[in-house]
């Protein structure tokens, strides 16, 4: 802990102290409960968010035979495209919500296979400054705002120590393909108020999810932290709203029928309920976003003709199609991490997939 840490902490026994490791130094952040008092979620706000939560539990129950649709840009990087992102969501969901519940994916962490940019929270400025108490701020400034505009919103969850900063905030929440299998964030969800989907891993295969679900479900006690940001004994009463998200792997897709019907089976052997999204883009869409209609096209084809076990998709889409590298110029409404759909694109595909559910065709 270092001197600064100290003197806030204990101001009684400010000096100095060596430090844990010559290899690392620490720097306060704001506790979860600090930023939540400075940045409240309002009332009105807060019913929202349990409204929302309620409307798609009952989509993933079954209650609802609406599809769930969890769509926005791969990241959030520039907080202006991704209001005006937000608001042309909120002008379409009206237009089709007979038939689709949207959700607005609003990813402030990014994973990384080595490393790179790692997203909103740890970088807000992209330049490698990692003003990581200014990337919590903006974070969930911008979020809030996006609440004002009546949006449900998604986030994955990847570092657990961030989720207490924005989980009041969640509709809806993912863990990614490569921490399905971490005890800790099994542990996190089971402590979640919110629907919580789990990727197969990276390989394709489903037992990593599927044992992150039943995990999941069940009380636990870890280690954690307090709002405070004080290390805590945490008891958790287990979260019964999991469902597994079909993402591909390294052999290809697994959205077809053939794939879903697998998926499924897997999950009815294990006695877990039959709740299943497709991610259309990642290794579902061989990491093109221009071939994610096709793989939301297929999901509909399979519930037009009876799969009650496909729930809902995910699209990655911004304002334009692709991505672009990180640089000192930023095409603005380009997504600097994974390719995206534009919005156009987006918008056809979702108001097609609503006529078609209608029709019934």
């Amino acid at each position: 802990m270092t001197s600064s840490v100290t003197a806030l902490l204990h101001p009684e026994r400010a000096q100095p102290v060596p430090p844990l490791n010559a290899r690392r130094r620490e720097l306060p952040l704001p506790s979860p409960l600090d930023l939540r008092q400075r940045l409240p979620l309002p009332a009105g706000l807060a019913a929202q968010v349990q409204a929302q939560r309620a409307a798609i539990r009952a989509v993933l129950d079954g209650h609802d035979p609406r599809l769930l649709v969890v769509v926005g840009p791969c990241s959030l990087h520039d907080p202006f495209s991704a209001l005006e992102y937000a608001d042309r969501l909120a002008e379409l969901a009206p237009q089709v919500s007979d038939q689709l519940l949207l959700v607005m994916r609003a990813y402030v962490e990014k994973p990384r296979t080595t490393i790179g940019w790692k997203g909103l929270v740890y970088d807000p400025q992209l330049d490698g400054s990692g003003d990581m108490a200014e990337g919590l701020e903006l974070s969930r400034r911008l979020m809030l705002a996006m609440l004002e505009r009546g949006l449900p919103l998604a986030s994955e969850l990847l570092q657990p120590l961030v989720a207490g900063y924005f989980d009041d905030l969640l509709g809806w929440a993912a863990i990614g393909a490569r921490t399905s299998e971490s005890q800790v964030h099994r542990e996190l969800v089971s402590g979640l108020d919110l629907p919580v989907g789990f990727k197969n891993g990276t390989d394709g295969s489903l037992a990593i999810a599927c044992d992150a679900m039943r995990s999941a479900a069940h009380p636990h006690r870890h280690f954690g932290v307090d709002g405070l940001g004080r290390p805590a004994l945490v008891e958790t009463e287990g979260n019964p709203d999991t469902h597994l998200v079909l993402r591909g792997g390294h052999a290809g897709p697994n959205f077809a029928a053939a794939s879903v019907a697998v998926a499924r089976a897997s999950l009815e052997k294990q006695g877990i309920a039959a709740r299943i999204l497709v991610d259309c883009s990642h290794a579902n869409s061989g990491k093109d976003p221009l071939r994610q209609p096709a793989v939301l096209a297929s999901v509909l084809d399979q519930r037009l003709a009876g799969d009650t076990s496909l729930r809902g998709v995910m699209l990655e889409s911004h304002l334009q199609d692709g991505c672009q590298a990180l640089a000192a110029e930023l095409r603005y409404g380009v997504s600097i991490t994974d390719g995206c759909l534009g919005w156009n694109g987006t918008a056809a595909i979702l108001r097609e997939a609503a006529q078609r559910l209608r029709m019934g065709h």
